[in-house]
């Protein structure tokens, strides 16, 4: 679970899931590393390698080993599956599997965005750790990334009149436009966002590009804006995700 405090600076121009948000505090916050990078020419290309990342999971114990494989597996029946369904498969294999832990307690970070294999090994997450895991499992499976956005959002965890916390969950659009349906580790049931209004986004991203809210205007190339995805990004790739 993210501790950053929202934003003072923020202005709500809409409130849902098709807000758009000024909110450059925020950025400034959470953007990172603005150094460009050279995206490689084959972006868009996926090359999921199962036999690489079943060779990486022998180097550690027989837990994390038969971990990795109920997650090809997982991967494999789910790429045969309707979308819905995957999502389903997908969204229980972490929810069921991981444990919740801060960052600080898993890393010793104040911030830190794991792998799915590095989740898998550990045995445990924060938000943005399921929320990673899912996206990249499921385009594994073979859902597109312009279908999936991982979502900052404000969450209301307690009473209405609780002040809302950082969180990120993973949001995933059938087509353009429509309304998502929304991965999170603190609710077991994958939902429409019209049925989570504890939740108000933020910004999204994938590996794609970045938005301010959910449908809100393109605020460029994550992977040239945020440092920790681009980051992450680099390390599934390396383990077969991509």
């Amino acid at each position: 679970m993210l501790r950053k405090p929202a934003a003072t600076s923020c202005q709500v121009v809409h409130t849902r899931w098709t807000a758009r948000l000024v909110c450059a505090k925020l950025f400034q916050l959470l953007v990172a590393g603005l150094v460009l990078v050279v995206w490689l020419a084959a972006r868009s290309s996926l090359a999921w390698d199962p036999e690489r990342l079943t060779a990486l999971a022998s180097r550690h114990d027989p837990a994390v080993q038969q971990s990795v494989r109920s997650l090809l597996d997982t991967i494999s029946r789910a790429a045969a599956m309707p979308d819905e369904s995957r999502l389903e498969a997908i969204n229980q294999f972490f929810n069921r599997r991981i444990f919740f832990r801060e960052d600080v307690e898993v890393w010793g970070q104040v911030d830190y965005w794991a792998s799915p294999l590095e989740t898998l090994v550990r045995g445990q997450g924060d938000c943005e750790d399921y929320a990673i895991a899912k996206y990249f499992s499921l385009l594994a499976s073979g859902l597109q990334p312009a279908k999936l956005r991982l979502v900052y959002v404000r969450a209301v965890l307690g009473p209405p009149a609780s002040p809302p916390v950082a969180h990120m969950v993973l949001a995933y659009y059938p087509v353009q436009g429509a309304e998502p349906l929304i991965l999170d580790n603190l609710v077991p049931e994958v939902l429409p966002a019209s049925r989570r209004r504890d939740l108000t986004p933020v910004f999204s991203f994938n590996t794609e590009g970045l938005w301010q809210g959910t449908q809100g205007s393109e605020a460029g190339d994550p992977l040239a804006r945020l440092s920790r995805w681009r980051e992450v990004v680099a390390k599934v790739r390396e383990q077969g995700f991509l």
